[in-house]
């Protein structure tokens, strides 16, 4: 008999226990005839990369791995002991599986073309998001994205191997890092979270086909940025707090992204002033979790388009986000359309 691992157990209180991420991902192969496995291995490496990065993120108070590491990288942005460390965890665990041929990382300032080009996949990553947390015991988290290579197996990675739009990703996912730790994936086929077991040191199925609310009363942006912000979404954000909506603002991306996905809500960081094509990144940031927020039945935009439809222009491109319940997604976009019309008038 095949196990549903959806099926709620006979007495209707619990999903079946014991499906760990290992399980999980062999049941769903068949989702993809052409991986021939390969896929599954890499998001079991990418598990493992997480494991160690949740064991280095736990013991940072105490083995003098906080703070900053006195560099800055590609972004400009002062790098922290953590981000390094996550950086060379997930570097190791991508380049040993064998299954990818290229790492577009935060951390990196080119492609890191891994010379293996039997390698189907190339990877998009931000080790660890929101880093500068850790040393105030805030969540943080890690970003992946997934993509087939376009070019035949075999050859030197090329340029369209790694400026795709994030509708071409096969998987997508993050790991929040916080009171337990989670692994959220989607492959296309919906949204599966899985928590960490400590004590068993496994990922263990425990929010099974994740649903997004289409609305929600929650808003998180940074409100220090207000004087920057373009008419709409001063418009919009007056609304949300007209309509007595909650103000929840973390500073770590996956963690507000991961509130609104489960709770309903709106996260939102526009383009500013000093910032006009906005902060966060679109190969390692946005694509995957536009990925994930759609597969729930969520929506990303830029505030104009799809998330998914951007093509990418440079490596570290940056974007505008706008990304969450529906309802609230299209409103905000509403309300920066009118600001537009406005201005033409």
């Amino acid at each position: 008999m095949k196990i549903n691992p959806y099926q709620p157990d006979q007495t209707g209180m619990a999903y079946s226990v014991g499906t760990t991420l290992d399980r999980f991902i062999k049941l769903k192969q068949s989702d993809f005839p052409f991986a021939s496995g390969e896929l599954s291995q890499l998001l079991r490496d990418i598990a493992l990369a997480a494991k160690i990065v949740n064991r280095e993120t736990n013991r940072a108070g105490l083995a003098n791995i906080g703070g900053a590491f006195g560099q800055t990288n590609v972004q400009g942005e002062e790098q922290q002991k953590l981000d390094v460390i996550a950086n060379i965890r997930f570097m190791r665990a991508l380049s040993k599986g064998g299954e990818v041929c290229a790492i577009v990382s935060e951390e990196e300032d080119a492609v890191v073309d891994l010379q293996n080009n039997s390698g189907k996949y190339v990877v998009a990553i931000d080790p660890l998001d929101g880093s500068s947390n850790i040393d105030v015991n805030i969540s943080i988290g890690t970003i992946f994205s997934i993509y087939r290579r376009k070019t035949p197996i075999g050859s030197p990675i090329q340029q369209e191997d790694i400026m795709q739009p994030g509708s071409e990703q096969v998987a997508a996912g993050y790991v929040l890092y916080g009171s337990s730790t989670m692994l959220v994936y989607t492959t296309g086929f919906g949204v599966n979270g899985f928590t960490y077991e400590t004590s068993l040191g496994e990922f263990f199925l425990s929010h099974p086909q994740i649903q997004a609310p289409k609305s929600g009363s929650i808003y998180s942006i940074n409100e220090g940025l207000e004087k920057d912000w373009q008419d709409g979404i001063k418009s919009y954000v007056d609304q949300c707090k007209e309509n007595r909506f909650a103000a929840r603002y973390i500073g770590s991306l996956v963690a507000d992204f991961h509130r609104n996905l489960l709770k309903g809500g709106i996260y939102l960081y526009p383009a500013t002033k000093k910032n006009p094509s906005g902060k966060l990144r679109l190969l390692y940031e946005a694509n995957a979790l536009a990925f994930i927020a759609e597969q729930a039945g969520a929506k990303a935009s830029d505030g104009q388009e799809r998330i998914l439809d951007i093509v990418p222009e440079s490596l570290h491109q940056r974007t505008p986000l706008l990304i969450g319940s529906t309802e609230l997604v299209e409103d905000a976009m509403n309300y920066i359309q009118l600001a537009k019309e406005q201005e033409t008038v």
